[in-house]
């Protein structure tokens, strides 16, 4: 069972709900040729505040024959303020279930203390912690969980793409087996692509493969089309098993999500002052002891506020007309969106701050 990676990077200030809601179909087939056609609702919900993040996700599908089944998981993470050298310990922790009208219900929890190292661009992590699953009618299971990680964007920019890559051994009741994956996220304009792979290796069980793709399209702000295929590895926790599957649906968002050329933004975009032939930002931070800027003018480096006095902090940039993306670095650590200035989605899972030169 691969655990879901928790977004390291920038949350925002507030407390932050997005939700969706998609309707579609699916096909989905079994090894040894069987398979089954399938309507599906999935409605799913996202809270975000600063170094807290939950997802909710579930689906209701409809079989053959008259029969429903339902699937649900809520991934949580959770993590403390970063120190100096960018480290961190979270604790991530999912919960799944499976349930139908002609089978008893199944469950799974799965639970890791991590120590991270991340920055704007990359991060690293190592996590162990237990597993358990229930299978209506038999024992429960639970098993030693260990997983290291890797992620990062390749180039600056809210639209670039970005890699996660996770090894993870497992100590299971008869033996070890170790799940490795790797994606890449793409964001270009309205489209988003996600790709997986997935292998499972083990002299204990069998060793196998799989992989999915998909594509999310935002015909509108709030409506997206989502087509999606592939294969998914067993879950032992749970007893499914290896399958392959082709999905299509409309989806529904809570939040508008900015297109090209028209983003969608909570406050108004920062639009600095002249002086000269620099541009000034100003930004006030009771009790900070630093600030910095960093955006992708700069590959998210960090550039040193001056203090004016009165927890008022000045900086001065050199840009050149356009839309740029930024966001502050306090005391040396803790990544901050600037309070009252438009935010988008960094793709991640957290937000950066909007400043416009006109």
């Amino acid at each position: 069972m691969l655990l879901v990676a928790a977004s390291t990077h920038t949350a925002p200030a507030a407390a932050q709900v997005d939700g969706s809601v998609g309707v579609g179909a699916g096909t989905v087939r079994y090894p040894g040729g069987t398979s089954f056609g399938s309507a599906i609702l999935s409605p799913s919900l996202r809270y975000t505040k600063e170094a807290l993040v939950a997802d909710l996700s579930s689906s209701i599908a409809s079989l053959p024959g008259g029969e429903w089944a339902g699937l649900g998981q809520a991934d949580l993470s959770a993590a403390t303020a970063p120190s100096a050298g960018g480290r961190q310990l979270g604790v991530d922790v999912i919960f799944a279930g499976t349930t139908r009208t002609s089978a008893g219900p199944t469950g799974a929890a799965h639970a890791v203390g991590e120590l991270r190292w991340s920055t704007a661009t990359w991060g690293a992590g190592l996590a162990a912690g237990p597993s358990t699953g229930l299978i209506s009618g038999a024992l429960p299971v639970t098993a030693l969980h260990t997983r290291a990680r890797l992620w990062w964007r390749l180039s600056d920019g809210v639209t670039s793409p970005t890699v996660q890559l996770s090894v993870e051994p497992t100590h299971f009741p008869d033996g070890w087996f170790t799940d490795a994956s790797a994606g890449a996220t793409f964001e270009r304009g309205r489209a988003v692509v996600s790709l997986w792979t997935m292998a499972r290796l083990s002299s204990t069980y069998s060793s196998t493969a799989a992989g999915s793709a998909s594509l999310q399209v935002f015909v509108r702000p709030r409506v997206s089309l989502e087509v999606g295929g592939g294969s998914s590895l067993s879950d032992p926790y749970q007893g499914l098993p290896r399958a392959g599957f082709i999905t299509f649906a409309v989806r529904l968002h809570k939040a508008p999500r900015p297109l090209p050329g028209a983003a969608v933004l909570r406050w108004t975009p920062l639009v600095p002052d002249s002086r000269g032939d620099s541009l000034v930002v100003r930004f006030r931070m009771p009790d900070a002891r630093s600030v910095a800027i960093a955006g992708d003018w700069n590959a998210w480096q960090p550039v040193r506020l001056r203090p004016l006095g009165e927890d008022v902090w000045e900086g001065t940039l050199v840009l050149r007309r356009g839309l740029y993306h930024f966001n502050l670095q306090v005391d040396g650590s803790d990544w901050v969106v600037p309070h009252g200035v438009a935010t988008i989605p960094d793709g991640l899972g957290g937000m950066v701050a909007v400043l416009v030169v006109p």
